[in-house]
């Protein structure tokens, strides 16, 4: 995905969050390449701090890109970690999307999945006793983690206890993705 694809792709997701907040938007019209399955994400965070104010998406490409972007758009206005989102915050949060590949497992001994994970490449997954967990590409490094740091806060992000990732079940599948973000609210938008 280019940066003119990127560019439609943030202002498609700010159109939807505008429309479930109930201001009127401008329509944004996609091309055939939104068509092709995959997973994405919209997220959410307050300007300028930067703080996280909702993120909701597909990991998986189980619908065409334009319609996944919708469904984590509307979704993300209700992130239930946050209260609903409201027209008068539109002019205070930036938009960001990620458009994921498609997430494999690392099949490797525990011991070795430290050293098969790049901080700022790969978005990881974990699957175990019946809880999945997802952070995105750019979560470590926005938090300064290393990759055990990674590793335990994916962990988190499931509600399994931090070291979970060490345990012979757990399932760890690791995914890269494409980042497109406004600067500013309403503003140009940036790769990365």
């Amino acid at each position: 995905m280019n940066i003119e694809e990127g560019t439609l792709a943030v202002r498609f997701a700010r159109s939807v969050v505008e429309n479930c907040t109930g201001k009127v938007f401008e329509r944004v019209i996609l091309p055939d390449t939104f068509s092709e399955p995959r997973g994405a994400f919209v997220t959410l965070k307050t300007y300028p701090d930067g703080d996280l104010r909702g993120c909701i998406g597909i990991p998986f490409p189980v619908l065409p890109l334009g319609e996944a972007l919708a469904e984590a758009g509307s979704s993300v206005c209700h992130d239930p970690r946050f209260p609903v989102l409201r027209k008068h915050e539109l002019e205070n949060v930036t938009v960001e999307v990620t458009v994921l590949e498609v997430p494999e497992r690392i099949d490797c001994p525990k011991s070795e999945l430290p050293s098969k994970i790049v901080i700022g490449r790969d978005g990881l997954m974990i699957s175990y006793r019946g809880r999945r967990g997802l952070l995105l590409p750019q979560v470590p490094e926005e938090q300064g983690w290393n990759v055990e740091d990674y590793l335990e806060g994916l962990c988190m992000k499931a509600g399994l206890p931090r070291d979970s990732w060490k345990d012979d079940g757990a399932e760890i599948s690791a995914f890269g993705g494409k980042v497109f973000h406004e600067v500013t609210p309403y503003g140009d938008i940036t790769e990365g």
